[in-house]
């Protein structure tokens, strides 16, 4: 059986933590970072793992890319309806990071936002889903650096969430599993704060909770923004 951790702060700046995460028993893991004003990015990121959940349960795991798409696309909706009904959480919405590796063989991944799914292999870690940003576009077509994109000004300016607008692009993919793999789910509170070198590092130096290790090493780094991150570690 796989072992799961799962840490979230508020950081050391935010008055409220608008992150959400949940591990599911049947062997998922979701992270979401809500955005809007007052608490209505709370409300979009627990709407999302809310709706999710609700989805799965509906259905029998594991599930396939079209299922984890159509979970996050009825996110979509959800978050959109009860921003109509309420004011307060108008322009609210979330990233959306999750993965099925219940099969044991095989992860399936959805992915909307700059939320990030990594897999740590043979002492390697790397970034399964692409980010959702202005920064992230430049660097792809090579206009800045990843070490510049670290300290842009507008790195948190996203090009896609969810709850947005009435339709979402979600991304969806999959890769094999192997004995030994880590997975990664984190907020950008986490990975704006650590850089990956360290993120590797720490999660194979404390297996005893490399989730509570990565979150207080972004703390530690000045926790600028909400924390969360769940690692999910293969046997």
């Amino acid at each position: 059986m796989p072992k799961t951790f799962a840490y979230t702060d508020v950081g050391q700046v935010r008055p409220t933590n608008e992150d959400n995460a949940a591990v599911l028993p049947q062997g998922v893991a979701i992270v979401a970072d809500g955005m809007g004003g007052y608490a209505a990015g709370e409300v979009a990121s627990r709407l999302l793992v809310e709706t999710v959940k609700q989805v799965l349960q509906a259905t029998t795991p594991p599930w396939d890319e079209e299922v984890l798409r159509r979970a996050v696309e009825e996110a979509n909706t959800a978050i959109l309806h009860e921003a109509r009904k309420s004011p307060a959480c108008e322009g609210m919405g979330t990233t959306a990071t999750l993965v099925d590796y219940s099969d044991g063989a095989i992860a399936v991944w959805a992915h909307v936002g700059d939320s990030r799914l990594y897999l740590l292999r043979d002492g390697e870690l790397r970034q399964i889903t692409r980010d959702h940003s202005y920064v992230e576009d430049l660097v792809e077509n090579g206009t800045i650096t990843k070490e510049e994109a670290r300290r842009h000004p507008k790195k948190n300016v996203l090009t896609r969430a969810v709850g947005v607008e009435a339709h979402v692009d979600v991304d969806a993919g999959r890769f094999a599993l192997q004995k030994g793999d880590v997975l990664l789910l984190a907020t950008d509170g986490l990975t704006n704060m650590v850089d990956d070198a360290t993120l590797a590092q720490l999660l194979e130096e404390h297996p005893g909770d490399p989730a509570y290790a990565v979150g207080a090493a972004a703390n530690d780094a000045g926790g600028r923004d909400n924390i969360t991150a769940v690692v999910v570690m293969l046997s």
